[in-house]
């Protein structure tokens, strides 16, 4: 009993804002920002609380071309450990094109660096500089920023309704990387981009941020527990993204390691009560690419099969009806009146005129029921499914026609306007300061937003404002409904704010060497790592504010140095791994495998399939069948099946570029470990299972690429070692040793020779699918078809059928070529 009674007296301290615990050895924080200084008696190590001390970067007497390596041999001397060889140009020239551009480099660019006859320094640098004045910069840290902040294209959760015009926001970061937009600006952009200009369409786009999270309102959902989720959501998005903080851990009692108070959770949840979505009038930008807006017509052929079947079912509904009035001799006058009205108003056009809402009208002009036809009038239990299946079809499609709409997936500020559920796109109203419920923040027993207790004012991070500096406290955030996502933006992208420089330059070191220097990106409290070498990080921080925030100068910083230029092949391997078991001293550059995309993307480029474009709506590459056709229940019946744009050139654009579902993965990219969506991703997993080897050596996929791969090496009509060296150039970015060539060939002919006993049809693809159901209100199995609008303007890609045993043999070597660890890994 005593026991019991303990774990109940430890489950109240845990659980109640306020009740503290001491340890020895601890210190007390005393906080500032206009909130009582007693929110918690919680007590903390000084050491814990690194992330919130103002920013301590090296002395200036160091050189500052020198800073990395100066800061990272200090922690080699303290090892003993001696450093790897610097790494070959070839080596280092794949490693920073994939790094800045997430794509190989091409032979060109290989041959006129190894002809540089600057130093090796000096012509690096020159690399790197061009590479990032490349467009596909931005494309390849946008993709690392689009992890953190959960980009997708569609909703999630039980209706994975898709976001038509998300793609805006994806392209807003691209841009923003390739401008070198100061980091502050990018983040006030994104955090209070509506307030800073309303009528800068980019700015409208760029606040889409605060939307990336799933959401969803219905009809079965409490609006107060949807709006609390999001609120919830975003509050944890901004700790995570742009502080390093995990909030939500305050969310229900103060944080049980780091100095947050739940007051403090629900303050800066408070800046975000006045924040609501909505998709906005926003005009496209000469820079916004409208390439794949043509794919809007499959969209209207897939509106119109949905009302057909709605008219079909209408009309014999109708006929229904009249029999109905003809068998019971009753005057069907009032019925026809309302068939005729309903029919000839301009605006009818799911159903043209609906009985059901004809049915209704009768009602309501008082007609006594039992002279009004029933509901679904001569419909079949099969009917009720097909109705369904059409009348949420057309409400999906008003989620997707905003793809190619001037509107963007953004927010205002207003009152918070009574939403019982959401089936089509909001827009902003135009009363929208007056009417609705003007939100107040209350801290919520529990998390629960019908137990309110303590109300509170919009304000930042209370221990932060105490230990960083003074001025930042002194941000006032207002409490009228427009200006606290500015203010807040303000306090965040401070020069006062060690957070926000420390955790972005944690994040791009992360980028280049494969780790962070904290080594929990999105979380510089107790539970995530100190730095391992905190003066470099802070002086990298410092650097940033100074630079104005480049972003490109700190990749110049960073990439320059000694460290990153190192092989990744140590001369003591055995010493190392015994004194930095770890491998965080740098001496060796950490080798790493290539992101899913990456993979992807580098095997379109080799093969010389890759639409090198920048920007625009999504593209749908071909994904295995098993998951494109699948049923994919959404919105209480099925989502449209997955069909591939049906021009080449659409279909083999960057990963990037692909079409995002949150309820539908690509396969290949899902067994690399692309993260899914729906919660941030500080770091990729990176796994090892056997289901790799099926995807890469075994897919459909991966055969074509090294289809296509083989009919471009045999267009330049070289000799066998010719055309092997040209697939190791492209493939490895180096030339292939005697006894490669002589394997390589000998392999070439004799897949040649086997192949040449072998016969190719042309594949066969679906033009339509039957899907079969249990309708949910009579309990009955009935099927439908579901047209595949695509695949009658499919342009297949070249196909084995297509190529002679010469060119599908060298496509057995290429495939080989695209499975070695060699290809998919950077060293």
């Amino acid at each position: 009993m005593f026991a019991i009674r303990w774990c109940l007296l430890v489950m109240l301290v845990i659980a109640t804002p306020g009740v503290a615990s001491a340890a020895d050895g601890d210190v007390r924080v005393t906080t500032s920002g206009g909130q009582s200084d007693d929110w918690t008696g919680r007590t903390y190590k000084s050491d814990d609380l690194w992330a919130y001390r103002p920013l301590r970067p090296a002395p200036r007497d160091i050189p500052r071309d020198r800073i990395v390596d100066e800061l990272i041999d200090a922690r080699l001397k303290q090892l003993d450990i001696t450093t790897a060889a610097p790494a070959d140009r070839r080596t280092l020239l794949r490693r920073a094109t994939f790094d800045l551009t997430g794509l190989p480099p091409t032979p060109a660019e290989i041959a006129a660096f190894l002809k540089d006859s600057a130093s090796d320094e000096r012509a690096f640098a020159r690399v790197v500089d061009r590479l990032l004045e490349s467009p596909h910069y931005g494309e390849q840290w946008g993709r690392r920023w689009l992890d953190v902040v959960r980009y997708a294209d569609s909703a999630g959760y039980a209706n994975d309704y898709e976001r038509g015009n998300a793609w805006r926001y994806r392209d807003y970061v691209v841009r923003s990387f390739n401008q070198d937009k100061p980091y502050d600006q990018f983040v006030r952009e994104q955090l209070a981009g509506d307030e800073i200009d309303p009528n800068n369409p980019e700015l409208l786009v760029a606040v889409g941020f605060l939307r990336m999270g799933p959401w969803e309102l219905t009809g079965m959902e409490v609006a107060k527990v949807a709006r609390q989720r999001y609120l919830d959501d975003v509050t944890d998005a901004v700790g995570q993204v742009f502080l390093g903080q995990l909030l939500q851990c305050a969310r229900c009692h103060d944080h049980k390691f780091d100095p947050i108070p739940t007051r403090d959770f629900y303050s800066i949840q408070a800046v975000f009560a006045t924040t609501q979505i909505a998709e906005r009038p926003a005009e496209f930008l000469a820079s916004e690419h409208r390439q794949g807006f043509d794919e809007r017509k499959y969209l209207e052929q897939r509106r119109e099969h949905y009302r057909k079947t709605l008219r079909e079912l209408n009309e014999k509904s109708l006929a229904a009806a009249r029999a109905w009035y003809a068998d019971r001799k009753l005057d069907a006058t009032n019925f026809e009146e309302l068939v005729q009205a309903a029919a000839s108003r301009p605006n009818i056009r799911d159903s043209e005129a609906r009985y059901d809402e004809i049915r209704a009208a009768l009602l309501r002009k008082g007609t006594p029921e039992d002279q009004v036809p029933p509901r679904h009038a001569g419909f079949a239990p099969r009917d009720f499914g097909l109705e369904r299946v059409a009348r949420k079809g057309l409400e999906r499609l008003r989620w997707i026609v905003d793809r190619y709409e001037p509107v963007a997936h953004s927010v205002y500020n207003g009152r918070t306007p009574s939403l019982p559920g959401v089936y089509a796109p909001l827009r902003m109203p135009a009363d929208r300061l007056t009417s609705g419920e003007l939100e107040t923040t209350c801290i919520l027993y529990g998390g629960d937003p019908f137990s309110p207790r303590e109300q509170v004012a919009p304000a930042t991070l209370s221990a932060l404002n105490s230990l960083a500096a003074p001025e930042l406290g002194q941000i006032a955030l207002p409490r009228e409904i427009e200006g606290r996502r500015r203010a807040l933006a303000a306090w965040i992208t401070s020069a006062a704010n060690p957070l926000t420089s420390r955790v972005i330059v944690n994040r791009v070191w992360q980028g280049h060497f494969g780790r962070p220097l904290a080594a929990s990106p999105n979380n510089f409290g107790y539970t995530g790592k100190p730095p391992t070498h905190p003066e470099l990080l802070d002086t990298l921080a410092a650097e940033l504010t100074e630079s104005g925030w480049s972003l490109k100068q700190l990749h110049r910083r960073i990439m320059n140095s000694q460290a990153y230029r190192r092989a990744s092949r140590h001369p003591h391997g055995r010493q190392l791994a015994e004194r930095d078991p770890t491998g965080t001293s740098y001496a060796a550059f950490p080798s790493r495998r290539l992101d899913a995309e990456e993979i992807r993307d580098a095997m379109l480029a080799v093969s010389g399939e890759l639409n090198p474009s920048i920007g625009g709506v999504p593209c749908r590459p071909e994904i295995h069948p098993e998951a494109a056709l699948q049923p994919r229940q959404v919105m209480g019946t099925f989502a449209e099946a997955w069909q591939p744009s049906p021009r080449p050139a659409d279909r083999h654009r960057r990963s990037l570029y692909a079409l995002r579902l949150r309820g539908l993965r690509d396969p290949l990219l899902e067994v690399f470990n692309a993260p899914s969506p729906d919660v941030s991703c500080e770091a990729r997993e990176v796994s090892l299972v056997a289901p790799q080897v099926f995807a890469l050596f075994n897919s459909q996929a991966s055969y074509d690429r090294a289809l296509a791969f083989a009919r471009r090496l045999l267009a330049s009509r070289e000799t066998p070692e010719a055309t092997v060296a040209r697939a190791f150039e492209l493939a490895f970015s180096r030339s292939p040793e005697p006894g490669e060539t002589l394997a390589c060939v000998a392999h070439w002919n004799a897949m040649t020779d086997r192949q040449r006993s072998l016969k190719f049809a042309k594949r066969d693809r679906p033009t339509s699918l039957v899907r079969e159901a249990v309708e949910e209100n009579t309990g009955e199995k009935f099927t439908f078809v579901e047209p595949l609008e695509m695949a009658a303007e499919f342009v297949p890609d070249f196909e084995a059928a297509d190529a002679d045993p010469e060119t599908r043999g060298l496509a057995d070597l290429c495939l080989v070529l695209l499975n070695a660890n060699e290809f998919i890994y950077l060293d």
